[in-house]
């Protein structure tokens, strides 16, 4: 077979840069675009992240810094397009247009694929880090996950203790050492309702209501302890010491909520239904 001749290999020389020309238009502009979706992304997450400045200040962060961007890209660009239009810079147009059809002609031959070099060196460093991510998931196993359930009593006694006189779940969370999940748990266990109430210096939140607190189950006083609806021995009987009970009893009637101590059963707080306070 004879060799080419100098007018056909230039023919297909210049058809193999059209067509290489071409693809790396496509490949350019798929990249661009895939940048630009990944950043998308990172900014509508970062926009919807509870952490930092609220929404509206990162949205004027965000406006601020394109802001900005558009003066740096507009006044680059500007500067290059003058200096060239000049002939100040006029010599780099051949070495750009040298470039492009070298990278062209590489782009046209058969079986030409783009390179993507970034999953494959983002996937290698995953082996080293999975064996000490798999010792630490066996170790957090074994760790309790939350804090301990909160008792009724104690619930009862904290909205008594903080409420004004209703409580607030994050305020009944700090009283108790818990977290808020844990107050709803405790509440949603006993039929206590969740609502909206408010409490001295802060706004309207989720919370309990103290004239809707429902009443806990009856204790059984051990022996020799006087029950709160119990007649007093005056036998020797009470000369002895006895342990007192600890918690609390709350019993809802006509005229309010009773909330006994039982730690000290001849004492006991009334507190009558305070309306709808809210």
């Amino acid at each position: 077979m004879s060799a080419p001749t100098s007018s056909q290999w230039l023919r297909a020389a210049a058809g193999r840069i059209s067509v290489g020309s071409q693809r790396l238009a496509v490949h350019l502009a798929r990249r661009l675009v895939a940048r630009l979706r990944r950043w998308y992304g990172k900014i509508r997450g970062w926009l919807n992240s509870p952490d930092g400045p609220p929404w509206w200040a990162k949205l004027v962060i965000l406006l601020l810094l394109g802001f900005l961007l558009r003066k740096i890209v507009t006044g680059v660009v500007g500067g290059i397009y003058r200096r060239i239009e000049s002939g100040a810079w006029s010599w780099m147009l051949w070495p750009a247009v040298l470039l492009w059809l070298i990278a062209a002609y590489r782009a046209g031959r058969p079986g030409w694929t783009p390179k993507s070099p970034a999953p494959a060196a983002a996937e290698e460093p995953e082996p080293k880090a999975e064996e000490p991510t798999s010792t630490t998931s066996d170790t957090t196993e074994h760790t309790p996950a939350g804090p301990p359930p909160v008792s009724p009593v104690a619930l009862v006694a904290a909205v008594r203790d903080i409420g004004t006189p209703h409580a607030q779940l994050k305020p009944l969370a700090e009283h108790l050492c818990t977290t808020t999940d844990a107050v709803r748990a405790a509440a949603a266990a006993q039929g206590w309702p969740i609502k909206d109430v408010r409490m001295q210096g802060r706004s309207a939140s989720a919370g309990l209501r103290w004239d809707e607190v429902p009443s806990l189950p009856p204790i059984d006083p051990p022996p020799g302890v006087v029950g709160a609806a119990q007649r007093a021995d005056d036998n020797d009987d009470d000369s002895r010491e006895q342990e007192p009970e600890k918690g609390l009893r709350v019993v809802r009637t006509d005229s309010g909520l009773t909330v006994y101590d039982l730690a000290d059963t001849h004492r006991h707080h009334q507190t009558p239904d305070r309306g709808s306070n809210s």
